[in-house]
């Protein structure tokens, strides 16, 4: 077990490092002038060559980048992520409001997701073949097919344009989040009612199944001690992707629907080249990466404690 929490720490302090570094090098070689986007960017005007290159200095931009990288990844280690290059304020607390409106929705659009696919899988699963897993199959490809930025059109057009039951845009009330979350969520459900189902489908097809009929087992117990535990392993794996993938999924969308949080907080920091927005973000969804594959590892021992064991 401590050879197990070792070799976790150090693949995420892996992952976590060649992120970082990978990240900075990207935005170090960008082409364009970082010290002028940010002069624009903080003065909101076009810069002398003077201003630039006091800003180049401000923001240690002036350094090799072995000296850049080292002088921004020390504090790091501290958890602290510098100040903004723009604003000059510390970017833990910005980074943390931003959080506060983009990890809500994405739970939200997770809960959709998986009360949309469960009870859909479950029911195409009891005739395979018939109306009810054809109709639950092309839905889950349709889902899948459409991109979230064109879903998320289409219901600001049905639902705030045509019939104005709910606002496009903004986050000023529960209601803003709602066609956000929708456009995310029904993502999510295209993706597990497929994954949902052939696990279902597969587990049911497994030899021993026979011999539990044979000894009276319901059908009912079958499912609970054995289908379900066996269709979950694929389930979880997809589960835990969506929710690490899905920050991705909801930058996009909040640009989209015009609300604060990770999105908008990212795509200003791009465009200004404030390096340590940049990093705070990427650093935040690679750690939510590793989290999430943390917490994949962990149930499925619980669902197989097979799993993990060393071989005889």
């Amino acid at each position: 077990m401590m050879l197990t929490v070792v070799g976790f720490l150090v693949r995420a302090m892996v992952v976590l490092t060649g992120t970082a570094l990978l990240t900075f090098a990207l935005l170090w070689n960008a082409p364009g002038d970082p010290a002028q986007a940010i002069a624009i960017a903080r003065f909101n005007a076009v810069p002398t060559q003077d201003v630039i290159d006091q800003v180049r200095a401000e923001a240690g931009l002036n350094a090799s980048f072995w000296a850049a990288f080292l002088n921004w990844i020390g504090p790091l280690l501290l958890f602290d992520f510098g100040n903004s290059s723009v604003t000059g304020r510390p970017v833990g607390p910005d980074l943390w409001v931003a959080a506060t409106y983009s990890f809500p929705l994405a739970i939200t659009a997770l809960a959709i997701g998986l009360a949309i696919s469960l009870p859909l899988a479950i029911l195409a699963t009891r005739r395979p073949g018939g109306f009810m897993d054809r109709f639950a199959v092309a839905i889950a490809s349709l889902g899948t097919a459409i991109p979230a930025f064109w879903l998320g059109l289409l219901l600001i057009l049905l639902f705030a344009v045509q019939l104005a039951w709910l606002p496009a845009m903004g986050a000023r009330t529960p209601t803003h989040a709602v066609l956000p979350a929708l456009t995310l969520g029904l993502g999510i459900a295209a993706s597990l009612t497929r994954i949902i189902r052939s696990g279902i489908l597969e587990a049911w097809e497994q030899p021993f199944l026979a011999a539990f009929r044979h000894r009276g087992v319901s059908d009912r117990a079958i499912g609970r001690d054995h289908i379900g535990p066996h269709a979950a392993v694929p389930v979880v794996t997809v589960f835990g992707l969506e929710l690490a993938f899905l920050l991705e999924g909801v930058v996009v969308v909040e640009v989209i629907f015009g609300r604060p949080g990770l999105g908008s907080f990212l795509t200003s920091a791009i465009l200004a080249r404030d390096f340590p927005h940049v990093q705070a973000v990427v650093l935040l969804t690679a750690l939510v990466f590793v989290v999430v594959n943390l917490i994949i590892d962990v149930v499925y021992r619980v669902l197989d404690p097979r799993i993990g064991e060393p071989d005889a």
